[in-house]
C-alpha cells in the first residue's frame, strides 16, 4: 500500500522525496541521453526503454564464447546457450505472477501472438469471434484481423470492438463483462492488452478473464505495455496466455527478445493445436531429429527455434536490475509519481484549465 503524501508545488519538497527514495540510486545503472549538453528528461520509456550500463558488457561475454568456444558454447561455459533462456523464467514469473514452466523469453510479441492464436484461436462456425478493445495497438489488430481472414472469416463480423461510453476515454470493466456475457454463444477468444498505450488505462485482467472463462471462451493478453510496469497474478487470475515485448518497460534493447505465457493447465494438452517448432520438441529426444513432434512441457513447448543469444544477454542485463529493485517497489514508486504529477497539473495556475487528465491515480 502506498503512503499517502501531502504534496508541495517545490522544487525543494521534489528534492526531499526524491533524496528518501530507496529507488534512487537505480538511476544510475543506466545511460541518459545527453542533448544540448544535458542529460534529457527521458518519457519514452513506453516505446523503447533506457540502455542498462551491464548490457555491453553482458554482450561481450557472449561474443567472448562465441569466439573461444565456436559451436561447443552451446554446451559448456559459465551459462551453456542450449539451456540458456531457462534462467529467464524466475525472473519472468515473478513480474508476471507465473510458474517457470509457464513462461518462455523466444521471439518477438507479433510473432509469439500468432503462435499462441494459432492454438488458443480455433474458431467453428457456431463460436468464432475475437473481442478486443477498440483502439488496440496496430499489431494486434492486425494480427488479430489475419488470424480472422486465415480461417475464412470476415473481421467486420468476427472482430467485436469494445469503445468507452459516450464523452469518456477509458473502458468500465462492466460493459466488457456485458459484451462477453452478451456474445457468450458465438465468442471463441478474449484478447485485451494488459494496458492501452493510448489511455495508459490498466485493465481488470482478472475480471476481464472470470468472465470470459465463465461463458467458456479463451482469454489472452498482450502485455507490451504492462510488463514490468505493473504487478500481475496471471496463474491465479487464470489467463490462458499472454505475450510481451522487452524493449519498452524492460530496458531489453531496441527490437529485443519477447515472451510468452501458457497456463500450466495447458502444459501437456495435446488436444491443442499449434505450429511447431524443433527447439519446442522434448529436449532429451531433440537431437534425435525423429519425425512426429513431441513438445516439451509447458510453454516451452510453443519455441519454435533456438533463441538468440546476443539479444537474450541484453535481457539477462536489464531483468537483473529488476529483480533487484522488485515490480511491487516500482510500482509503489510509479504510483507517487504519477501522483505529484496530477498535484501539479490540478494546482498550477497556467496548466489546469488546459489539461484533461482522464485517469486517476
Amino acid at each position: 500500500m502506498v503512503q499517502r503524501i501531502e504534496f508541495e508545488n517545490t522544487l525543494t519538497f521534489a528534492r526531499r522525496l526524491d533524496s528518501g527514495d530507496p529507488l534512487r540510486k537505480f538511476r544510475n545503472r543506466f545511460y541518459i541521453p545527453v542533448v544540448e549538453g544535458r542529460e534529457a528528461i527521458y518519457l519514452c520509456g513506453n516505446s523503447l526503454g533506457l540502455q542498462p550500463k551491464s548490457a555491453r558488457e553482458a554482450v561481450e561475454r557472449e561474443m567472448l564464447h562465441w569466439e573461444t568456444l565456436a559451436v561447443e558454447g552451446h554446451f559448456v561455459g559459465r551459462q551453456p546457450w542450449l539451456t540458456y533462456h531457462k534462467q529467464f523464467k524466475e525472473p519472468i514469473g515473478q513480474l508476471i505472477g507465473a510458474l517457470p514452466h509457464e513462461t518462455v523469453v523466444m521471439n518477438n510479441l507479433t510473432a509469439n501472438l500468432h503462435l499462441l492464436m494459432a492454438s488458443f484461436y480455433q474458431p467453428t462456425p457456431q463460436r468464432y469471434k475475437i473481442l478486443m478493445e477498440a483502439g488496440a495497438f496496430p499489431s494486434d489488430q492486425y494480427a488479430v484481423e489475419s488470424q480472422v481472414k486465415f480461417h475464412g472469416f470476415d473481421p467486420a463480423e468476427a472482430i467485436l470492438e469494445v469503445l468507452p461510453r459516450t464523452g469518456e476515454c477509458t473502458l468500465r470493466t462492466e460493459a466488457i463483462i456485458q459484451v462477453i456475457e452478451a456474445h457468450k454463444d458465438s465468442l471463441a477468444l478474449v484478447l485485451f492488452g494488459g494496458i492501452n498505450y493510448y489511455t495508459g488505462q490498466v485493465f481488470d485482467m482478472k475480471a476481464i478473464t472470470e468472465a470470459g472463462r465463465k461463458v467458456g471462451t479463451y482469454v489472452g493478453f498482450d502485455l507490451a505495455h504492462a510488463i514490468g510496469n505493473v504487478p500481475m497474478h496471471l496463474h491465479d487470475w487464470g489467463a490462458d496466455f499472454a505475450v510481451w515485448c522487452s524493449y519498452k518497460y524492460l530496458n531489453s534493447g531496441p527490437g529485443s527478445v519477447a515472451g510468452a505465457f501458457v497456463h500450466e493447465r495447458h502444459a501437456d494438452n495435446a488436444s491443442l493445436l499449434r505450429l511447431a517448432g524443433w527447439w519446442g520438441y522434448d529436449e532429451g529426444a531433440r537431437f534425435g531429429m525423429q519425425k512426429g513432434f513431441k513438445p516439451m512441457y509447458g510453454a516451452d513447448g510453443w519455441q519454435l527455434s533456438n533463441g538468440p543469444i546476443l539479444l537474450m544477454a541484453t535481457h539477462k542485463a536489464a531483468l537483473e536490475i529488476f529483480e533487484e529493485a522488485g515490480i511491487n517497489n516500482l510500482r509503489d514508486k510509479s504510483i507517487k509519481l504519477t501522483g505529484y504529477l496530477e498535484f501539479i497539473l490540478r494546482t498550477h495556475p497556467l496548466l489546469a484549465s488546459h489539461i484533461r487528465i482522464i485517469i486517476r491515480i
